[in-house]
């Protein structure tokens, strides 16, 4: 006789990654360079900075790390002028999405979050046993902010959205998540998934400490696995009021980063150059890209990220497939509910004409 496991897990679907380089290579038998636009990954690399930390302490991997990461909370805490104990540490920010599903919500709960967003936060909400609510976006793909507001009733405990949408790369602005703010019940949460926000550059993207400052129910999401290049090292971090930082601590695994990330990330903190690089090469590929797709003739959604969301009317898997036989992987999308649409990473200028020539032939 089957051990079952629980029967809501049906509704489940595993989050798929970007296929690796060395997975595509193995695959289709590519002895040439491949070029990965799927994971939205720094072209630049890791901050140099962080790489020299990890390098001079890669001795210490045997050792457990911080668990309570003292050193890089201290840290955080002066960059964002908040106490200690309202920042928790992530295995990226996506553990952080875990964990305030599993802190927060019961049987009867509900998160309401935008369809189309970031679907880890889904599967974090069936994994709790809740329910789930999504609201259809904007007709300018932006968060639908009374469309939100009205889905709310007595069961609703917390609210997602990612700001920029991950894997549409459009912002909700200040003005409309004021009024927003204030329509929330105080008995809500609000979580705000802020892992693109070191990429934006307009002047009027949410201020989201502010309702910290206030006292507001909010739980802000960073991460340094994209400006600072750290993904693979899996260091994220919250920020919220101390009570709500507690709840998320007594689900959190013990040792949830590991020691490589937490002193790289103290280093990376350091490095305004890289930063300062990063952004600059993400907006001279940003409006490359915006040309020659205007020139395909392919529709594209300006973007607040470092990817751009690609509409080819067309089944996108077959352009998917094509680009990656010829050394280019990008990141098909159909499980957010948008089968005609690849969401490419934004690379360096190499990455970013060798991505528009496989196009050309592939359209």
């Amino acid at each position: 006789m089957k051990v079952l496991p629980r029967r809501d897990l049906d509704r489940i679907h595993p989050y798929q990654p970007g296929k690796p380089v060395e997975e595509v290579a193995r695959e289709l038998g590519i002895k040439g360079e491949i070029i990965k636009l799927a994971s939205n990954e720094n072209p630049l690399g890791m901050s140099p900075k962080a790489r020299e930390a990890a390098k001079r302490y890669l001795e210490e991997g045997y050792l457990y790390p911080d668990d309570q990461g003292f050193y890089l909370k201290e840290k955080l805490a002066k960059k964002h002028k908040v106490d200690p104990d309202m920042i928790i540490l992530g295995n990226g920010s996506v553990d952080l999405i875990y964990l305030v599903c599993l802190a927060y919500l019961e049987s009867n709960n509900n998160l309401i979050m935008t369809k189309g967003s970031f679907i880890i936060a889904k599967i974090a909400t069936y994994i709790a046993g809740a329910r789930l609510i999504e609201v259809p976006p904007r007709d300018d793909m932006t968060h639908n902010f009374e469309g939100i507001l009205k889905s709310i009733n007595k069961d609703t405990k917390l609210i997602f959205l990612d700001n920029p949408i991950n894997p549409l790369g459009t912002i909700s602005t200040k003005e409309d998540f004021d009024e927003f703010m204030g329509e929330v019940p105080d008995n809500v949460l609000v979580i705000s998934d802020e892992a693109y926000y070191d990429y934006i550059t307009d002047a009027d993207y949410i201020d989201s400490m502010r309702y910290l400052r206030e006292g507001r129910n909010i739980l802000i999401f960073h991460t340094f696995s994209k400006i600072y290049g750290m993904a693979g090292l899996r260091i994220g971090y919250g920020i919220a009021k101390p009570e709500i930082i507690q709840a998320l601590m007594k689900v959190r695994l013990p040792f949830n980063t590991n020691r490589l990330g937490q002193i790289a990330a103290l280093a990376a903190l350091d490095d305004r150059e890289h930063v300062k690089r990063s952004i600059e090469v993400n907006e001279r590929g940003k409006e490359y890209l915006y040309k020659e797709f205007k020139r395909l003739g392919l529709f594209y959604l300006p973007t607040h990220a470092n990817f751009i969301f690609v509409d080819f009317k067309r089944d996108a898997r077959e352009v998917f497939e094509a680009l990656q036989r010829q050394g280019v992987i990008t990141r098909p999308i159909p499980q957010y509910g948008f089968p005609t649409a690849l969401r490419i990473t934004i690379g360096n200028e190499h990455q970013n004409q060798r991505l528009i020539e496989a196009l050309e032939r592939v359209i």
